[in-house]
């Protein structure tokens, strides 16, 4: 098979993938105009109609949907080859797509893989923000990162930072005004900063635990943003408990601006960086692997 007809395949397959020729364009790179060339001259060569067209959007017909169940696994397979024979190069090469929500990126990926992409100037890092359960398969990526508890059976799960700690904070001047709540059910009678998750559409339910009793809070309030850091910054203004990650909050808890809440009940989790166990693993992603990786705490023998 020609080069030109791979590619072709190749852009049949993101448009079908995205059902969109603007958006699949734009990942390639060409115009509009030049990606419905394309399509139509593989139809035409093909003798059969692949994708139907309206104004409005783009589907496969049944002979699409049929070549594009066969291409995917082996333009997957492809390219997972291409990217191993950059472990003939002497240093790490090529491109490394990690999907994780801000705090993930900000606290627990970034300062670890700046020293490794300064020090690797053949490694290319993509670091895409997202709060939802995406199939990172599905969507390109490499990794994840997620608790534990939520990851599937059919992934590597690569611990890279245990024991990340959420706590429930407010400002002084909330508590002031408002009262300090001294059980969680009483966070329901309070204004909490609520996190809006992608993926079904809901609000994040806090999880607290204490004793070994776990309890899901619902929380109501006036202000519901879809980042972590603005959770913070809305708790640190006043306008309502928060529910943090620990990292975030304690220097805040150390200069006064926040205060510290029902700390018998916080909560904790360790974070994992997953993969498909299929994947072919290049050199980049090795390389990225061993600066993320941590050991797991030992645990103390009971005598």
């Amino acid at each position: 098979m020609s080069r030109e007809n791979l590619a072709d395949l190749q852009a049949f397959a993101l448009v079908a993938r995205e059902k969109s020729f603007a958006r699949a364009a734009a990942k390639l790179g060409l115009s509009r105009s030049a990606l419905s060339h394309t399509i139509n001259a593989l139809e035409k060569r093909l003798g059969i109609r692949l994708l139907t067209r309206t104004t409005r959007s783009v589907s496969t017909t049944d002979a699409g949907a049929r070549l594009l169940a066969t291409l995917e696994p082996r333009l997957a397979d492809i390219e997972a080859e291409l990217t191993a024979l950059t472990e003939f190069r002497e240093k790490p090469a090529g491109m490394v797509r990690i999907s994780a929500a801000d705090y993930a990126i900000n606290m627990l990926l970034w300062t670890k893989l700046m020293p490794l992409l300064k020090s690797n100037p053949d490694i290319q890092l993509e670091l895409n923000m997202n709060y939802g359960l995406i199939d990172i398969v599905a969507e390109g990526f490499d990794a994840g990162v997620r608790a534990g508890n939520l990851i599937a059976k059919d992934m590597v799960a690569v611990l890279i930072s245990p024991n990340e700690q959420l706590v429930v904070a407010a400002a002084p001047e909330y508590l002031a005004q408002n009262g300090t709540p001294t059980t969680p059910d009483e966070l329901t009678h309070h204004s909490c900063i609520n996190l809006r998750l992608p993926t079904y559409g809901g609000l994040a339910v806090w999880g607290l635990e204490k004793e070994g009793k776990a309890v899901n809070v619902r929380v109501d309030g006036r202000v519901i943003v879809n980042s972590t850091f603005m959770v913070l910054e809305a708790t640190l203004e006043g306008l309502g408990i928060g529910y943090i990650p620990l990292k975030l909050a304690e220097p805040h808890f150390q200069s006064g601006r926040l205060v510290p809440l029902l700390q018998e009940w916080w909560t904790s989790y360790d974070a994992y960086l997953y993969y498909p166990k299929r994947r072919q693993t290049s050199s980049a992603f090795a390389a990225v692997l061993d600066a993320l990786r941590v050991s797991p705490p030992r645990k103390r023998k009971t005598r």
